[in-house]
């Protein structure tokens, strides 16, 4: 199959505040106030968890499907930690990200729990941002000087 190719645009609009353009969506991320931030959308690591509930929730069904057996709805509890004092600047000793992610699923199904077991599996294996989670994925920045960032 052939590689699909995601594309985003962002612009900061603040400094605690990015507008994201996906296809024809626009989304708001930002700091709560207690970080500096205006709270008009999430921030960046709770946008981390919602991508995987995304993801986890499209792939949970299609497994489902192609196990065969009813999956009528699926609710997550997710929960991450990570030590802010790498992404304030005030310490080099914990890594900037999330220490660990832990996600439950409750699942409305016809299944039993031998079953579910395998469709877990089956998600994780299967959720691309589970696996850009769970793997090193290489990630360039550059920097390039523009007058007018994303007005061209």
């Amino acid at each position: 199959m052939k590689d699909m190719n995601v594309n985003i645009q962002a612009e900061s609009r603040n400094a605690t505040q990015t507008e994201v353009q996906a296809r024809n969506f626009k989304m708001i991320i930002d700091e709560p106030q207690n970080l500096g931030g205006t709270d008009e959308g999430a921030n960046p690591v709770e946008y981390v968890l919602g991508a995987l509930s995304g993801c986890l929730t499209v792939v949970g069904h299609l497994v489902a499907k192609e196990m065969g057996f009813t999956l009528r709805g699926m609710r997550m509890e997710m929960n991450g930690n990570l030590d802010p004092a790498r992404f304030m600047g005030k310490s080099q000793e914990e890594r900037a990200g999330y220490k660990g992610i832990e996600v439950k699923i409750h699942a409305d199904a016809d299944a039993d729990e031998e079953t579910l077991n395998k469709w877990v599996e089956q998600i994780e294996d299967r959720c691309p941002v589970s696996d850009n989670l769970s793997h090193e994925t290489p990630v360039h920045i550059a920097a390039l000087k523009s007058v007018n960032a994303m007005s061209n």
